[in-house]
């Protein structure tokens, strides 16, 4: 992997603006392009697929009118564009001389031997292939790129590497430093009106006390302070609560290897009213601290009756 991008300026008046950003992503077919898109967009990038050559100059100009709403542009350059795909140097290099737009190219390859086993386990042809065998097809397609190759800023060998590790690669290179993760959604619910469908880890705060059976507090819900002062200073309570962070500490960072950026965490007692609110509210304070994590919190029944 080789990476030659510069660092943006800045204005003399000491102002920083933000700066568009354009990636042109290009490879061979079968490298990753898909798996690449598919982690930018992930990271916030606006991504066009499969753009003829002949389109880099208008988009460029499309991104500057845009200003801050389009701030990342990425696009997909590659040879499916056929007849549209003519002098991918020169397109590269104009873009590069009329736009005062950070432009990176990112390549992508791999060895014809990973590159024929990825065509034979999806069953297609190379789109360079004709008449010929898929290493025709490939290797005409190295030759029609070696130019936009030597022109790239970063190239990335994928011979390696799953899809998953691909798009830790291209999060590692383009995130930007406020990057989240995970997005994680602690939810609070009650038992007696069902488990939520879509929770990847769920918990039982049943083991508590219930504030139900307390007459001054039945009516008021985990989010009051009495009732998160009675839950949090039972035995075990506060105990719980450290030690659950504890744990999802290493799932986090399992999570973000793995490419799974969205989780929901759920805690559930009896109503959904009490108990588990006030321990979410708990949870969501401690998780707020890990580093590359956001939190959200969904109370789905504390307004049932």
């Amino acid at each position: 992997m080789t990476d030659s991008a510069a660092d943006p300026g800045t204005e003399s008046s000491g102002h920083t603006p933000q700066q568009h950003d354009i990636l042109i992503v290009t490879g061979l077919s079968g490298a990753g392009r898909s798996t690449v898109g598919k982690a930018l967009e992930d990271l916030g990038w606006y991504v066009v697929d499969n753009l003829p050559t002949q389109m880099l100059g208008p988009l460029t100009e499309l991104a500057e009118r845009a200003g801050e709403k389009i701030p990342k542009i990425a696009t997909v350059v590659d040879v499916r564009g056929g007849r549209f795909f003519t002098d991918p140097e020169q397109a590269v290099e104009q873009v590069r001389s009329t736009t005062s737009a950070r432009v990176r190219v990112l390549f992508l390859e791999a060895t014809d031997a990973v590159l024929v086993r990825r065509f034979e386990q999806v069953r297609r042809p190379h789109p360079l292939q004709g008449d010929g065998t898929l290493l025709d097809g490939i290797g005409r397609e190295r030759e029609r790129l070696s130019g936009l190759r030597e022109a790239s800023d970063t190239v990335i060998d994928t011979s390696d590497l799953n899809i998953h590790q691909l798009a830790n690669t291209v999060t590692e290179q383009f995130a930007d430093d406020h990057f989240v993760g995970v997005q994680v959604t602690l939810m609070s619910f009650g038992f007696k009106y069902g488990l939520p469908a879509d929770a990847d880890m769920v918990a039982d705060v049943r083991f508590l006390p219930n504030p139900y059976w307390v007459p001054e507090l039945r009516a008021h819900t985990g989010l009051e302070t009495p009732v998160s002062d009675y839950v949090l200073s039972q035995p075990g309570a506060r105990s719980f609560v450290e030690r659950y962070a504890d744990v999802l500490e290493p799932v986090f960072e399992g999570y973000q290897r793995e490419n799974k950026r969205h989780a929901t965490i759920a805690i559930g007692c009896t109503g959904g009213k009490h108990r588990s609110v006030a321990i979410v509210a708990e949870l969501a304070s401690l998780l707020r601290g890990m580093p590359s994590v956001a939190v959200r919190v969904k109370n789905r029944d504390l307004g049932r009756e």
